[in-house]
């Protein structure tokens, strides 16, 4: 055994750092030489050695740096720490939700808890919101080559009449998710298959891709039909698409609230006739002249901090923002809702392991498996619905009032 080798026995970060440098290990093979607090340690050291770069704060983390390396991170160096706060109590009356929550909000945008705060607290003085998910499908969609549409037909045609043999298939995977449908799309000798299921508390990608594979084989086995990508984008992840926004991926959730007038002359500083037309003119009409796919004023802000507070998948925020805000004027009230049309969320699984944001659900009450399965994730989709239409409120009222700018001067942002 070289010296080498006894230091990387041994442990030794500066030494295991050289021998990377000098091209004897790669960064990724760290981990099969010494423990993942050691690797990570090593790869700091490698870093500080080749930048100006200081790892002090990157290093002082409280995550298990086994676990998250294992299944949330390669070459993993140590932590981004972001701050967060907490909204609320704001009392929401959901489907699967039902009662006061606080809403931990990871963000690095100043302001935003202070908004979406101060809608909580005008929505708890109207009574609470009301949430409800009114549809649920985790999809995923192969695309698979054929000679011409008479193939694209019998494709088609097959899956129309075996959809329970492709359910078989596709729930041999997983003891909890279920296949729910399977439309079918085709567009020259290209054939588009959407799977959509029930992920119960998962948000459930993995599963729906690992299901998907082996129905997918099914196909390919009785009908002309090759595989070409098991995903062909019509799924669609991580991606501005309209069939989110129209047939929606993960949980489709409302929330609405109704509040006296006087509620909002008082709390928020203007008429409920000026937030309508704020949002009017704003999140519908603006939103339409750009082509927008949202028709909202922020509501992608609190599902990102939502997010990464709870250990979402942050770049599913793309359909987060994917929702619809209005606002109706009423003789003595004012009514509002946001409907997001794919919001993709878990209890268990990914992010939703890891220390902080683990303490995160458990401020929500809504850590691990529901009871019924899925009813922990149906009410952290409530909630985030709730906290959205918050920000909603209080980002139009600050428009309809002027207010804004002198907000994020008042805060010093």
């Amino acid at each position: 055994m070289t010296d080498a080798d006894s230091d990387a026995e041994a442990g030794d970060p500066e030494a295991l750092a050289e021998r990377v440098r000098t091209g004897e290990l790669r960064l990724h093979e760290l981990d099969d030489r010494v423990d993942a607090e050691t690797a990570a340690a090593a790869r700091r050291r490698l870093l500080e050695a080749e930048t100006d770069a200081d790892f002090d704060a990157v290093g002082d983390y409280g995550i298990d740096a086994a676990q998250a390396s294992d299944a949330n991170v390669e070459n993993m160096v140590g932590a981004a720490q972001i701050p967060m706060g907490v909204a609320g109590p704001v009392a929401v009356a959901g489907g699967s939700a039902d009662g006061d929550y606080y809403l931990p909000l990871a963000t690095t945008e100043g302001a935003l808890v202070a908004s979406v705060n101060r809608g909580c607290s005008v929505v708890a003085t109207a009574g609470g919101a009301d949430a409800r998910v009114t549809k649920s499908g985790m999809t995923r969609a192969p695309v698979f080559r054929v000679s011409g549409v008479a193939e694209a037909e019998e494709v088609v045609s097959w899956v129309g009449d075996h959809r329970e043999r492709l359910r078989e298939a596709a729930e041999s995977t997983t003891s909890h998710g279920e296949l729910l449908d399977v439309d079918t799309y085709v567009v020259g000798d290209s054939v588009f298959l959407r799977f959509v299921y029930d992920t119960k508390d998962a948000m459930g990608m993995n599963m729906a891709t690992i299901a998907t594979r082996e129905a997918a084989q099914v196909v390919e086995d009785e009908t002309p039909a090759s595989l070409v990508a098991l995903s062909g984008n019509l799924c669609t992840d991580k991606k501005p698409a309209a069939i989110n926004a129209v047939e929606g991926r993960g949980r489709s959730v409302t929330a609405d609230v109704t509040i006296p007038r006087e509620t909002v002359e008082e709390r928020l500083h203007t008429t409920p006739e000026a937030i309508e037309e704020a949002n009017t003119r704003k999140n519908l009409v603006g939103s339409a002249k750009a082509g927008s796919l949202g028709f909202n004023a922020h509501a992608a802000n609190v599902v990102a901090a939502a997010f990464l507070a709870t250990g979402q998948d942050a770049a599913q925020v793309v359909e987060g923002s994917n929702a619809i805000t209005t606002v109706e004027a009423r003789q003595d009230e004012l009514y509002a809702s946001v409907s997001l049309a794919s919001l993709e969320v878990g209890t268990v699984g990914g992010g939703t392991k890891l220390p902080t944001q683990s303490e995160a659900l458990d401020v929500l009450g809504l850590r691990g498996g529901g009871d019924p399965a899925g009813d922990n994730a149906d009410a952290l989709a409530e909630i985030i619905a709730v906290g959205a239409l918050a920000g909603e409120l209080s980002l139009l009222a600050a428009l309809a009032s002027r207010h804004l700018s002198s907000a994020h001067e008042d805060l010093g942002r």
